[in-house]
């Protein structure tokens, strides 16, 4: 029986084919990173949640959502994430000099010693995780008392060969879910209230990542005032589930 030649695939085909499966590919390094099965500890806080619910400034979904919004718009858009974007530049090239500058810039830019003590302790969290699945870079970090969250997530993204865009959005996201259940356990909210305001949240995400890229170094700094004074009070209350 005579049969035809298979009609030749386009190249255009082809190369979109294996781009979806290259991208297909760095998704779970970063599903893996932002996964709150993450063994680093970031469910004991709150990030100074916890005090404005005490007070009657967080009381319902809507004074959630408004909290962990302007939160994630004044304080890790005009701080961490533009951090992170030059962290992850000198993870490529090498840079420890600037790595430690950044990594002590964030440090300083704590408002409270919660703050502070809470991003170190998931930066070296997660340094002794990295060391132990064989990024050898972070072995150093795990001691030398200026590790902290983003120096460690940024490393994670250059040597998993997790894109910047991802990296940017992974590490917004994660901070935005844990609020949102945070905030589900202390107001208290329904699941479904919690997962209709990460919804909505999570909407707002891509605009918030595009508003770091522009900012310039002298530019960069955090301006929430509330976070602060939560956080510092957040020490001394009485009663806690969270440990910030």
């Amino acid at each position: 029986m005579f049969h035809s030649n298979p009609k030749p695939v386009p190249i255009t085909a082809i190369i979109m084919r294996i781009t979806e499966q290259s991208r297909t590919s760095r998704l779970a390094p970063i599903l893996q990173l932002t996964s709150p099965a993450l063994p680093v500890g970031a469910y004991a806080y709150s990030n100074g949640l916890e005090f404005a619910v005490n007070e009657g400034w967080v009381h319902d979904s809507d004074s959630a959502q408004r909290w962990i919004g302007e939160l994630a718009t004044n304080n890790l858009c005009m701080l961490d994430l533009p951090v992170l974007l030059r962290l992850h530049e000198c993870w490529h090239s090498s840079d420890l000099s600037q790595i430690r500058y950044w990594a002590q810039f964030l440090n300083a830019s704590r408002g409270s010693l919660e703050l502070l003590q809470e991003d170190q302790h998931l930066g070296v969290a997660l340094a002794r995780l990295l060391a132990d699945l064989g990024v050898t870079d972070a072995r150093e970090w795990i001691d030398c008392g200026s590790t902290n969250w983003a120096v460690m997530f940024s490393l994670a993204a250059t040597r998993w060969d997790i894109n910047v865009d991802d990296m940017l959005f992974g590490y917004l996201w994660t901070w935005c879910e844990n609020q949102v259940m945070a905030a589900v356990k202390l107001v208290p909210l329904g699941q479904t209230a919690g997962q209709k305001m990460l919804f909505e949240i999570g909407e707002r995400i891509p605009d918030m990542v595009d508003s770091c890229r522009s900012l310039r170094d002298e530019e960069i700094g955090q301006n929430s005032v509330a976070l602060m004074i939560a956080s510092a009070l957040h020490e001394e209350q009485y009663s806690r589930l969270f440990r910030s």
